[in-house]
């Protein structure tokens, strides 16, 4: 048994776990005097991870606990500044830092590789979170507001608010309409039964009072826990805890815990409505079956629904999956299939998309007679083994590449910290997974948990959601009306607190804050250089390159291949035959067969294009198809084969599970543009900066989307299938007759092993690799008098998208880094309170790319449009003026570099450093960048603004159809997707 670790005087010792598959001691302490849980993730990582999260457990859709997370961070009370949270940004190394709000609980997490800078957000953090202020100003900005508008000569008021904004972009999508009605009935009668973003026709409802109140109740450290993670020792962190916010504060009797769900007697069945644009051939219903399952606190009840929903739906040979996309109802599986195992009840969910309304009791009767069918045959056994592999994998993998590692261990646990059940235990599966291979050698165990949690359970609600192509309109004029009525009701004094509560918001938001009153970092905290792994061996002569690192058992494997000949017609196919190529059958096996096989052989194994620009000429690509696979190292032998049979003896037999394939794209792709409008827009504004921002637009942007939509609708068509399938045939026919190499990362003992299995199996393939690739497009030029016209995109959205971009430089010439650092500044200097403060955009900013050699502008779920272009242009004319100081450019090079950064996985960093190679991005090249970041001036922040930013811009947005009517557009070509 290992000594107890040592804790603060304050706090009291509880228990430790040592996890050795994930290198760390999991220490549990409580605080004295408040009871607040602190819970510590003791590792030799320097990336140290702290989070505090509160149970927030909402009793209505107004958003209180989300307006509310964002309101906290908008001044405290050491911190009496107007945004503490984004000037720390500015003035740290943060890896990660934000704020969430999940339905049953709001967290505030940061991450940082440097001590100081972790001390100084820990300050600020805890600060907010106890000491907010909450002023009514920083309510109105971040929640909600009406503002007095001139419309046709008379007044009007509208909403603002970034959260209102937010949520208006965020229930644009109808997935997350299904999720949120689908939940609405599944519980009927706990917090899960509310959206706690808050709808947008609710948020307007929540007062400042009401949002004091929930923060009195729910803002102390009683009901509180603290995670943290890394190298400081838990006693540190208690100390910090204690003298910044903790023992100001006695015991408080908090009893907010989530009840359980009534259950229904009978299944439930609804319809209900979503908004479609009119017209919109594609706006079909979708239809889903739901679940309530057990606590997600009782860990081994948890791994077996996680097991039993990666039986029935983990891929296309799954029997309910196969069943999802093989019915011909609609388009393809649900996104919502699966195990959602967060809230203290878990959910079962499986659906289908792009269906008829009229299929609603066929799809019904199709999922249960499948699973009345596993439950009376079962499943074959490899297949039960091949879903606990999948289990396995995911708890050794060692991640980091989205969030710090350590965050995503923290996350994982939180749940079972805020609904009482056992943190520790929530991390270390391994007992729980030994326990499942014992279970599954009883050929009864699945189609008994079928039985239990599926069949027999009468808590089930099968809902059908219709396109509706008049909801908009409903819901904008039921928006107007309430506008309109609270105006009419308004006598002049009403009228005029309106304008000047606009016009103290407008001088709160145009102050500037004495930032000094903020700790900082400075340059001199800045590393020397840039931690960049490098291969262990590089064999020019095996085509391989090996990079050792701490891997936990599993090995990654990578194939590098030369793209065939290929033109502007060809290369979508090229594009699409990546997408496909993982999903379809190999030599004698069926889809169905591989399917099978990959579950059981490796982690995960995906095709994709890579292409990038010269670092001395975005014009000058390089571009490879790439093979990328993981494993436990002990199935080397058959991941490295299974790697080699897809690429060598891929099908194109089978014509209907292609066709399926890309309807699905089609759809996944098509929803995809509503979340994630302002890449799409920036595509469309880049698409003739530079070769690569052209392939891109034509490849993965929005014409490769209307590429992707005409290809579908033709596959109705069986001649044009099966020509689809012969040139998908003729092109993968091309592509193994390129050169190809290789490169693997895994433990530095197991290099003889993999070296062995991984390069004999592909020496006749490996070559000399050529990359460079000839892209014709027709290139702007931003002092024509003859220009490309700026492009609309109409889509199914409440919010606007918008973007501008400008010819620049790649990362080799002498201005990118001044261009790269000119960004920050002016997302920080001005844009941010510009566009999101002031115009009431959830996001916005500008950058400049590198890969694709220009400058871009963006807004994210933003309410203005033709407001937020004449922000991009004064923003360029405040830098030119001489309003820029010191502090502009030593906060923006402390945001550079603390992206450049930014650690990942031991294995996402020997990757991200190959494809860096592969691509020209030397060690040496990416050093001596990071040098020249630090050489920027504010002169030189003048200077390129001046030479690059004053020409004519290319611009487009993303945005709902009615903003085509809107004169500021009338010169823009407009499409539709």
């Amino acid at each position: 048994m290992s000594a107890a670790p040592q804790s603060h005087t304050a706090f009291r010792f509880l228990r430790q776990q040592t996890i050795e598959s994930l290198n760390i001691n999991i220490q549990e302490y409580e605080h004295i005097v408040t009871g607040a849980s602190h819970i510590h993730l003791a590792s030799d990582q320097s990336e140290n991870v702290f989070l505090v999260a509160l149970k927030t457990m909402p009793q209505d859709s107004s958003g209180v606990a989300h307006v509310l997370e964002h309101t906290a961070l908008c001044g405290s009370e050491k911190f009496p500044v107007r945004d503490p949270f984004f000037m720390m940004i500015k003035r740290s190394l943060n890896t990660f830092m934000n704020a969430f709000t999940s339905s049953d609980w709001t967290a505030y997490p940061f991450a940082s590789q440097n001590k100081k800078d972790f001390n100084n957000l820990l300050e600020v953090y805890l600060d907010a979170v106890f000491f907010a202020r909450l002023d009514a100003l920083d309510f109105a900005q971040e929640g909600h507001r009406v503002e007095l508008i001139d419309e046709d000569g008379k007044p009007s008021l509208v909403y603002k608010g970034v959260v209102f904004n937010e949520m208006k972009g965020a229930m644009s999508s109808p997935v997350s309409q299904l999720w949120q009605t689908l939940t609405k009935y599944l519980f009927p009668s706990t917090t899960y039964h509310f959206n706690s973003g808050g709808e947008p026709s609710d948020i307007p409802d929540l007062t400042h009072e009401q949002l004091l109140a929930f923060y009195k109740r729910h803002y102390h450290p009683s009901n509180a826990i603290f995670m943290t993670s890394g190298d400081i020792s838990a006693a540190t962190h208690q100390g910090a805890f204690e003298k910044h916010a903790l023992h100001r504060f006695s015991a408080q009797k908090i009893n907010l815990s989530v009840a359980d769900e009534k259950r229904y007697y009978s299944p439930l069945k609804v319809q209900e409505s979503y908004p479609a644009a009119a017209n919109d051939e594609q706006a079909k219903s979708h239809l889903v079956m739901g679940w309530l399952l057990g606590h997600s606190t009782d860990l081994k009840q948890q791994m077996r629904a996680n097991l039993l929903s990666r039986v029935l739906l983990d891929n296309s040979a799954s029997p309910l999956r196969k069943e999802l996309e093989t019915c011909g109802l609609g388009t393809g599986p649900s996104q919502l299939c699966g195990l959602e195992d967060s809230n203290k009840e878990m959910t079962f969910v499986c659906g289908i998309e792009g269906a008829e309304t009229s299929d609603a009791d066929g799809f019904e009767t199709l999922v249960l007679s499948c699973l009345q069918k596993v439950a009376k045959e079962g499943v074959p056994q490899s297949e039960i083994e091949a879903a606990l592999h999948q289990l396995e994998l995911g708890q050794r993998e060692i991640g980091g590449d989205g969030y710090p590692f350590g965050m995503q261990l923290i996350l994982s646990a939180l749940p079972a910290a805020i609904h009482g059940g056992d943190a520790l235990a929530a991390l270390n599966l391994d007992p729980v997974l030994l326990e499942l291979a014992a279970d599954i050698k009883d050929r009864d165990f699945i189609p008994n948990l079928i039985q239990t949690l599926l069949i027999n359970n009468s808590h089930q609600v099968r809902l059908t959601l219709v396109p509706d192509e008049n909801m908009s309109s409903r819901k904008d004029a039921a928006e107007k009306q309430r506008l309109s009525d609270m105006l009419v009701a308004m006598n002049e004094q009403q009228r005029q607190v309106v304008i000047d509560e606009t016009a103290a918001l407008l001088k709160r938001q145009s102050q500037e804050d004495d930032a000094d009153i903020l700790p900082e970092v400075t340059r001199n905290d800045i590393p020397a250089t840039q931690l960049i792994a490098t291969a262990t061996l590089s064999d020019k002569d095996l085509g391989w390159a090996f990079y050792g690192a701490g891997t936990n058992g599993l090995v990654y494997h990578q194939l590098v291949v030369d793209w065939p000949q290929v033109d502007a017609q060809t290369l979508p196919y090229l594009n699409l035959l990546a997408q496909l190529m993982t999903e379809l059958g190999i030599g004698k096996q069926d889809y169905l067969s591989v399917q099978a096989t990959q579950a059981a052989v490796c982690g995960s194994l995906s095709a994709y294009l890579s292409y990038r620009g010269q670092a001395s000429n975005a014009d000058q690509l390089n571009a490879y198809f790439m093979l990328s696979t993981k494993g436990l190292v002990s199935q080397q032998v058959a991941i490295v084969d299974l790697l080699k049979q897809t690429l060598l003896s891929v099908r194109f037999d089978e014509p209907q599970r292609i066709k399926e394939l890309v309807g699905q794209l089609r759809s996944r792709r098509q929803q995809s543009v509503g979340q994630s409008g302002h890449s799409f827009a920036l595509g469309a504004a880049s698409r003739n900066m530079s070769a690569g921002a052209n392939l891109q637009f034509n490849v993965s942007g929005l014409d490769g989307l209307v590429w992707l939509q005409k290809l579908d609708d033709g596959l109705k068509d069986d001649e044009q299938l099966t020509d689809l399938c012969q040139t998908l045939s003729t092109l993968h026919t091309q592509l193994c007759k390129q050169p190809l190499q290789l490169a693997s990362v895994g433990e530095q003992q197991q290099q003889a092993n993999i070296q062995n299995t991984f390069t004999t199996a592909f020496a006749p393939q490996v070559g000399q690799l050529k990359g460079g690739l000839n892209w014709t497009y027709n290139k702007f030029d931003s002092q024509s008098k003859k220009q490309p016209a700026p492009q609309l995109w109409t889509t199914n959205t409440q919010v606007n998208y918008c973007a501008r971009s400008f010819p620049t430089v790649s990362s080799a010439h002498p201005d990118a880094a001044s261009l790269v650092v000119l960004g920050e500044v002016l997302r920080n200097g001005f844009l941010h309170r510009a566009v999101r403060e002031q115009g009431g955009a959830y996001g916005g900013g500008a950058g400049q790319d590198n890969n694709n050699a220009c400058f871009r502008f963006y807004s994210y779920r933003d309410p203005r449009s033709e407001e937020t272009f004449t922000d991009f242009g004064a923003s360029i004319d405040w830098v030119l003026s001489d309003q820029l100081v010191k502090q502009h450019l030593e906060e923006a090079v402390l945001g550079v570099i603390g992206s450049l950064d930014k650690p990942g996985s031991p294995a996402g960093e020997a990757l991200q450093a190959y494809q860096n190679e592969l691509h020209g991005r030397t060690a040496d090249i990416r050093q001596a960048f990071r040098l020249a970041i630090l050489d920027v001036s504010l002169s030189s922040l003048q200077t390129v603004a001046a030479r690059y930013l004053q020409g004519q811009p290319s611009d487009a947005v993303v945005a709902p159809a009615e903003l085509a009517e809107n004169e500021y557009f009338k010169e823009f070509e407009v499409y539709s997707v």
